[in-house]
């Protein structure tokens, strides 16, 4: 993936690249930095630390999400695509902040997961750094996504804080480019689901009911075990184009279907 965005770089000379943040919550030209100090404002409760220094100088840095709220991150006309998106939150439970994604027209999301297993990190009491293509979690949870994700109308993404909890500070940055997308280009989608298994039935539906043509790109585990002895040697099974009681694709363990081996249990 990394070398397919590089080899692509000198393709794009005269691309228009934009970036919404708290600063410019539009992605305008010319459009960060705008605001005044003033703390008073329910919406630069952040700029104390500019009054001395004025306009332009980190007055808006983070948003505020307060229990039960959603704000929308970024409203974007295209077409265009999503090249990066960076979201880090000083509430703990990052399991409470949902992400939504939403293409052009539809009315419910492509993109519906927590933060915190959107970007890897399912477990809040564990907070730990990960180092892949598409996904970067840095110190100290700040959250990297580098899925190219495409639209041709509209793009839209929500954060919703479902705890009991405010998050006050909440800093963001969605960086897209604007430009024709292809007729074959494909959507991006996740979806989170949580179950609660069984010894009488140990399985957990992963994902289900997708329809049509499409790249199936992987999945992020965070799983709690309340037994004790090893959780999994369960195979992940893959049912394909009308499967019926058997699958087409069958792992060999948990831990082999996330590159590991013997348990994790040794080191070397």
């Amino acid at each position: 993936m990394q070398t397919a965005l590089l080899s692509a770089l000198p393709l794009q000379s005269g691309v228009v690249t934009r970036q919404i943040s708290a600063e410019n919550p539009t992605g305008e030209k010319g459009g960060a930095c705008l605001w005044e100090p003033n703390p008073q404002d329910p919406n630069l409760v952040h700029s104390g630390a500019a009054t001395d220094l004025g306009r332009g100088w980190k007055v808006r840095p983070f948003i505020q999400v307060k229990a039960g709220q959603t704000v929308t991150l970024a409203e974007i006309a295209g077409p265009g695509c999503i090249n990066q998106f960076f979201i880090t939150s000083d509430l703990p439970q990052y399991r409470a902040l949902v992400l939504r994604f939403y293409w052009d027209t539809e009315a419910t999301p492509s993109v519906e997961a927590p933060i915190g297993d959107f970007f890897a990190t399912g477990h809040d009491a564990a907070p730990h750094l990960v180092n892949s293509l598409p996904v970067t979690v840095g110190p100290h949870r700040g959250c990297n996504c580098y899925w190219q994700m495409p639209f041709r109308k509209r793009a839209r993404i929500t954060l919703e804080n479902d705890g009991p909890a405010d998050a006050n500070v909440v800093a963001y940055r969605v960086l897209y480019k604007l430009h024709d997308v292809p007729d074959e280009a494909a959507y991006f989608h996740a979806q989170w689901r949580r179950s609660q298994t069984r010894r009488d039935y140990p399985e957990h539906v992963i994902v289900d009911g997708v329809k049509g043509q499409g790249l199936y790109v992987g999945t992020y585990l965070a799983w709690s075990a309340f037994s004790r002895g090893w959780w999994g040697e369960g195979e992940v099974k893959f049912y394909l184009d009308g499967d019926g009681e058997f699958p087409s694709m069958a792992d060999n363990g948990t831990e082999d279907y996330f590159g590991g081996a013997w348990g994790f249990a040794r080191s070397q």
